[in-house]
């Protein structure tokens, strides 16, 4: 059986830790460009890198925030597609998943 908790307590820890990501990469892309043109050009594909960075972990917690409301309205853990119960062991990988590994397989959403 899933132990919830704990999957809960990892979800609130790795949301905290995109949030500290989210506000250096924040800082980083307020940063004034360099006066060089060269510079700036090297400057700016950083800050593309960086934005590509920030998407996904934007996308992360969103992700982390929909399975916290699972975990409280009582529907963790179940496939959103067939309505199985999602293994232990793909929850502790990964435990903002919403199918189980046959759906996830057969492409429905992961």
């Amino acid at each position: 059986m899933t132990d919830v908790n704990s999957l809960r307590v990892r979800l609130w820890r790795r949301y905290a830790e995109l949030g500290g990501d989210l506000a250096e990469i924040e800082a980083d892309l307020r940063e004034p460009l360099d006066a060089d043109f060269a510079e700036q050009a090297n400057e700016l594909e950083e800050q593309v890198a960086l934005e590509a960075l920030e998407s996904r972990k934007l996308r992360e917690m969103a992700d982390i925030r929909a399975a916290l409301a699972r975990i409280a309205d009582g529907s963790y853990g179940t496939c959103v597609v067939c309505g199985e119960p999602i293994a232990e062991a793909r929850l502790q990988a990964l435990p903002t998943a919403i199918t189980c590994i046959g759906c996830a397989g057969k492409g429905e959403q992961a």
